[in-house]
């Protein structure tokens, strides 16, 4: 559950969103309309106006790290800080690493030897590991093959199916049938409603 009340960032704005438990929301428009300046906002990665609330409370209430564990962000190039995989994971031995065709070894690979598909499917169980209540995935399969990319819906299809809510930016017209309850188009930094069909 994700509740966004005149939410504001930039030209963007304000925002109103209701999400219920396992729902998904696709957000497309042109690149520049500010889909990712909308889901850091939410995320509470930039400084922005508004209100925002999940199960476990209302963002003002909690500190910024507590309410990015609930509300995760993966970006379209995911931050790597350490030289090994294993140092991103708290708990490398609970990864489920074959959900996404990934090797336990992995755990002890350079990050300098990744590709842009690892580094994403990685990064995504890497988010995974805090249990999010809601996901901001901004193109998460873009840099994925048709394959990987169906192991990726199937794994983020698990975590809808425990409650998880997600907002997935997408350019793919296709992810948004197969994924999305209701789409959106960002225009002129509003959230614009697509009917289905």
């Amino acid at each position: 559950m994700l509740e966004i009340n005149a939410l504001t960032r930039l030209h963007i704005g304000p925002v109103n969103l209701s999400l219920a438990d396992g729902e998904v929301i696709a957000i497309t428009g042109p690149s520049g309309s500010g889909k990712s300046v909308l889901l850091r906002a939410i995320a509470d990665l930039d400084p922005n106006e508004g209100s925002l609330r999940t199960q476990s409370g209302a963002r003002a209430d909690m500190p910024a790290p507590d309410w990015r564990r609930k509300v995760a962000y993966l970006p379209a190039e995911s931050g790597w800080w350490a030289d090994g995989v294993g140092e991103h994971f708290k708990q490398p031995e609970a990864v489920d690493f074959a959900s996404l065709d990934l090797p336990p070894e992995a755990m002890g690979w350079e990050v300098t030897r990744l590709s842009s598909g690892e580094r994403q499917r990685l990064a995504f169980l890497r988010l995974l590991e805090h249990q999010p209540e809601v996901l901001l995935l901004d193109e998460p399969t873009a840099p994925l093959d048709t394959r990987n990319t169906a192991l990726f819906e199937a794994r983020l299809k698990r975590c809808i199916e425990m409650g998880a809510s997600v907002i997935l930016v997408t350019h793919d017209p296709d992810q948004t049938r197969r994924m999305a309850n209701r789409h959106f188009v960002l225009e002129d930094g509003q959230l614009l409603e697509v009917a289905h069909g």
